[in-house]
């Protein structure tokens, strides 16, 4: 069976926006990122297990507002008090997950397929996420993320580098096409290559 993608029929590939007479390399790149794993991980609010002495693929998860924890293939966001999601290309993590974090202290819940993924870089990356949410950009630093809402989409900001700005947003499946309409609309001014 093969999976239909939460952009398929939005997502095409191409030069969009004011992108004539520009440097290629200066113009914003927007593309889809599919077939990873997503995990949502939350500590009950019960469970007396301290939260340092837990690692995943090489990473003690870390209670601190914003932060975010990665290696070449994992990436841990803080998502809330007691509250992780996990994104990682290694698909069998899941069972490995399972295994480490007892279902009495942890709910480990699987949504690599229930959420949209869209990536965008380039050097203005935050003056389009500004002109949807009310959350400051330029406090935002290299390895945090954010959950925030873009034209009343919830969704949840992953910067991955700042030098240009790369970010991944992840909003649930069923508002992905509009988020990504109101992203792609956002970078017509600046010019943008989909991927």
């Amino acid at each position: 069976m093969s999976l239909t993608s939460a952009l398929a029929n939005v997502h095409s590939t191409g030069q969009f926006g004011d992108h004539e007479d520009k440097d290629e390399n200066n113009l914003l790149r927007i593309s889809e990122i599919k077939n990873l794993l997503i995990v949502q991980i939350v500590k009950y609010k019960n469970s007396k297990i301290p939260i340092e002495g837990f690692v995943i693929d090489g990473l003690k998860l870390k209670d601190e507002p914003l932060s975010v924890i990665s290696n070449n293939d994992t990436r841990i966001l803080w998502n809330g008090p007691q509250n992780w999601l996990l994104v990682s290309t290694k698909k069998d993590l899941l069972k490995n997950i399972s295994q480490d974090l007892n279902e009495a202290d942890f709910a480990v819940t699987d949504l690599s397929h229930s959420k949209a993924i869209i990536e965008i870089e380039g050097q203005e990356v935050k003056e389009v996420l500004k002109k949807g949410c009310p959350f400051n950009f330029s406090s935002l630093e290299k390895n945090n993320s954010i959950n925030s809402t873009y034209n009343g989409i919830a969704f949840t900001v992953d910067l991955l580098n700042d030098n240009p700005d790369k970010v991944r947003l992840f909003a649930l499946r069923s508002f992905g096409e509009s988020l990504y309409h109101s992203i792609t609309d956002a970078s017509l001014e600046f010019g943008f290559k989909s991927l």
